[in-house]
C-alpha cells in the first residue's frame, strides 16, 4: 500500500508509476454476478460448456466492463490518501481492453499519476490504469481515469 500523506506529496509523483495492486481472482460467480446485474447474458461470459467448445478463448471469459468495475478496488487497496475527506470517479478519458480475461484469471493494476489539477476545495487527479493478467505479457486493461479529492 502507497500512502501519499498530502497534496503536494502527490503533485511530486505526476510522471511516475505510484502504485501496483494486489491482485484479485475472476471468477466464475463473479462473472454471473456481474452478467445478472448487467443484464449482459452473452453466452462467451455465461456458458461454461459452450464456450469450451466454441469460444476462441477455450472458455469462459469476463466482460470487458467487469474488468473496469473492478478500478476502485485495484486503486483502494494500492494507494491511501489519509488527507482526503471524499473522493468522487470523475469519469474516463480513455478505455481499451487489449486482450480477454479468462475466467480463473488473477488481475492486477499499475497506477501511473498522469496529471494533478487544483479545483475548488481540492484537486482533479488523472491516473493511468494498467491491468495486467498474471502469466501473461499484455494487458487486460488500459484505462485513463479521472477522480477529483476533496
Amino acid at each position: 500500500m502507497r500512502v501519499i500523506a498530502s497534496l503536494e506529496e502527490l503533485k511530486a509523483l505526476v510522471g511516475q508509476e505510484v502504485a501496483v495492486s494486489d491482485w484479485a481472482e475472476i471468477t466464475q460467480e463473479r462473472v454471473d454476478q456481474f452478467a445478472h446485474a448487467t443484464d449482459d447474458q452473452q453466452w462467451i461470459h455465461i456458458d461454461v460448456e459452450r464456450s469450451a467448445k466454441e469460444s476462441p478463448f477455450g472458455g469462459t471469459v469476463a466482460h470487458g466492463f467487469l474488468t473496469l468495475s473492478l478500478l476502485p478496488m485495484l486503486m483502494a487497496n494500492a494507494v491511501s490518501m489519509p488527507d482526503v475527506k471524499m473522493a468522487v470517479n470523475y469519469g474516463l478519458n480513455k478505455v481499451r481492453f487489449p486482450s480477454p480475461v479468462p475466467v480463473g484469471s488473477r488481475l492486477r493494476a499499475h497506477m501511473t499519476l498522469v496529471a494533478v489539477e487544483d479545483i475548488a476545495g481540492g484537486a482533479q487527479v488523472t491516473w493511468l490504469v494498467t491491468i495486467e493478467r498474471e502469466g501473461s505479457d499484455k494487458p487486460v486493461c488500459v484505462a485513463e481515469s479521472v477522480s477529483r479529492r476533496y
